[in-house]
Parts: C-alpha cells; structure tokens; sequence
C-alpha cells in the first residue's frame, strides 16, 4: 500500500520535535579550555594567515570543501509557482536534505529576497566565499538562464540550476539506454519536447550538443517555436525549426518529452509516432499522459514519469548529489557539460549492473529493461559511479585544483565516506 501524504502529516514533520529539517553540529572536539583557544581565539588566527597567504588554503582549513550553497528567490518553486524566499525555504531546506543524505555534502539554505538579475547576482558573488559550489534551485525562466550563465563566469566554484541540468542529466542517461534497447541510433532519434522553461531548454541543449541530436522540435504554450514567431526570447530562438504543428511534429517521432502539465500533448498525438516509441511525460504530479493509457496504444512504448509510483522515474537526486560530490572533491572551477554528460553516462551504466540485495529488498528483482532504464534514487552505487566519474572528467579536462587523482583510489574513499 502506497504511503499517502497528507497536510497534516507534513505540518506535522516539519514542526516536531524541533522546526524545520536541518541543523548545524560542529566537527571537532569542543570539551573544554584547550578546545576553545583552537577553535577560537587564539588557535584561529593561524589558518586565517595561511589562507590569507593562500586563498585556497580554505579548502584545506575550513568547511568550504564539503560545503553547498542551496540559493533561491522563490520564483518558481516546485509546482507551486512564484511565492517568494520566505515560503520557499522549506524546499531549499529538503534540498539539504538530500545532498547530505545522499552524497554526504554539508549544505546551508540560502533564500534571496530579490528577483532582480544584477542585484540577486550580486547577492550571490558577495556571499560566494562561504561556499565550496552554489545549487541554484526554483528560480524562473528566463532570467535563471542569465543568473547562471553570469555566476560561472565571475566565479571560480561549481554553479549549477540543478531545476534545467539535473532534468536534462537524469533524461539523457534514459535515453542513452532506451535507444539501445531499441537498437536506434540516438543521432537519427526525432524529439518532441512540450515545454520551453528552464529543464526543457537545458535538456534540450545536452541532447543536441552532447548526444547529437539533430531533429529536436520545441513547443511551448503558444506553439511550436518556429520561425513565424516573433515572441521568443534568445534562449528560445535556439530551438526554432520548419515544424508548423504538433501533428506534424508527432508523426513518425521517436521520442517526446513532456515537461509541461497535463493535457499539452494528448493519446491522439502519441498514436502519431512510431511504432516503439520514448515516452517521457514529467508533468508532476499529474504527468501529460498517464502510462497505463501510453500502453493502450503503443504497447511496446518506453515510458519514463517523475513519480515514484511508475518504473523508470526521473528524479534528479540521481544526480545533483553526486555531479557536486565529485566537484567538489577535486576542487573543481566549474561543472561543465563534459562533466554532466559523464555523469548522464555513469547513470546510464549503473542501471545495466545487477541490483543489490538492498534494492532487491525494497522494489523486487529489477533487471535492465524497458521498465528499468535508469537505477533508483537508493542504489547506494550512484555516490561511488557518478562522483568519480564527474571528478574524474574534471581532472582530465584541468578543471580541479587538485594536483594528483587517482580513480581507484577515490572510489575506496567514496565507499568508505560516512
């Protein structure tokens, strides 16, 4: 029986026994006199001189090595749209959640009341010291776009809108491995992606430009971007084709996207494609089309939801956890599209290994299928695979500020990271 929420439930666990969901516990011993003169004055004098001497000592003498910035200005948050910073922290304080529980990174809630670009810039480059990587999470497009598109150039830490890459991580690596189920070339593959918000431009732009797709065709709520629209912004314009409607753009596609709501693209339409096709309908809670009534009409469909309770769920803790694991552990300058394409095919990978007895125990016996595309957010297995794979293109690609990295030995230390 599916666990239900309810407002209660979740007032409830947010309130008791003590508000909200995170806290702050020190790391070192604090028992008495001697303590004290370490951790304050006057023992702390000292690394700030070395860091002083050496900005990068910081890595070494302080939490900024293990430590994520979860930044907001509540503008686009989850389903519940525009409701501000304040209203918006419970979620930034689950992200937190979920980068120590998953990926043992230390994470601190950052909620910016301020939607202007330069300004909330601004904001986030002053308070950048702290932080060892930012995580721009909820913030609207399109100044998302510009926000990030700014911070990775005057910063010199990983940033990442995991709302646009986590999306588009997660998804890439499901398409990498239904294609190959269907013995298609993912270069030749027709995409119809409904939506242009943040993770349809971000998906959008890791298929083309690391998978190699070429015949991508967009739709936002007016339609489809073409080139007799004058109403598109420059992140849109990058994804105009000759398509002049949705029944043109299903007939014969291989694969949609949906990341939109309900409704935008309907059963009619899915009868267009091909025989075997990629269904990914994200809308959440309710997605686009539900699978059951996919299967009606294309049996041998391959279908991908952002809920739990449907096989191949897109969910982008798969992800984000592990992409600032490896960063950070290399001190990485930036996360680049080589080092989220890495990741999209270590998560690709790991769903063709056999499951452990611990995901046995909790979902059956999953075996690489049509059904089981990508793994599960509890495959203990994606901290090991996808953060040495992402530190290990960030040293390759002369990215990390480490000197030294050795693979193997970096993927004994993630197993045994506590």
């Amino acid at each position: 029986m599916s666990f239900k929420v309810t407002k209660e439930l979740a007032l409830d666990y947010h309130k008791n026994p003590k508000a909200g969901k995170i806290s702050v516990v020190t790391s070192k011993s604090f028992k008495g006199k001697n303590d004290l003169s370490l951790a304050y004055t006057p023992g702390v004098a000292y690394p700030c001189e070395e860091i002083k001497n050496n900005p990068n000592d910081a890595f070494l003498y302080t939490s900024k090595r293990n430590l994520v910035g979860v930044i907001s200005n509540g503008t686009a948050v989850l389903g519940l749209g525009n409701i501000g910073a304040l209203a918006s922290k419970p979620v930034m304080e689950g992200k937190a959640v979920l980068f120590k529980e998953f990926a043992k990174v230390d994470a601190f809630d950052i909620e910016v009341d301020e939607k202007d670009v330069d300004k909330f810039c601004n904001i986030v480059k002053a308070i950048s010291p702290t932080f060892g990587g930012i995580n721009l999470e909820d913030i609207k497009a399109p100044e998302c776009f510009a926000i990030e598109e700014r911070l990775k150039q005057e910063l010199n830490i990983p940033v990442m809108h995991d709302d646009q890459h986590g999306t588009a991580i997660i998804t890439a690596a499901a398409i990498i491995n239904a294609s190959e189920l269907l013995n298609k070339n993912i270069e030749d593959l027709k995409v119809v992606v409904i939506g242009a918000g943040a993770a349809a431009i971000a998906c959008s732009k890791i298929y083309k430009e690391q998978l190699g797709i070429k015949n991508l065709i967009m739709s936002d709520s007016k339609g489809i971007l073409n080139k007799s629209r004058d109403d598109l912004n420059a992140y849109k314009r990058d994804f105009i084709s000759d398509c002049e409607s949705l029944e043109d753009a299903f007939t014969g596609a291989d694969m949609v996207l949906g990341l939109s709501k309900p409704n935008s693209f309907t059963l009619k339409h899915i009868e267009l494609m091909c025989e075997e096709p990629i269904i990914f309908t994200l809308a959440n809670p309710t997605p686009e089309v539900f699978p059951e009534d996919v299967r009606k009409i294309k049996p041998n469909a391959i279908i991908a939801t952002g809920r739990s309770d449907y096989p191949n769920q897109v969910n982008n803790v798969l992800g984000f956890p592990y992409i600032f694991r490896g960063a950070l552990d290399v001190q990485a300058r930036q996360i680049t599209d080589s080092m989220k394409l890495a990741a999209a095919k270590a998560i690709a990978h790991l769903a063709k290994e056999p499951i452990t007895e611990n995901i046995r125990a909790l979902f059956g016996d999953l075996q690489y299928g049509r059904d089981y595309i990508i793994p599960t957010p509890f495959d203990k297995r994606l901290q090991v695979e996808v953060s040495s794979a992402v530190a290990f293109e960030a040293f390759n690609q002369g990215m990390a500020r480490v000197k030294e990295f050795d693979l193997e030995a970096y993927k004994k230390e993630l197993e045994n990271l506590k």
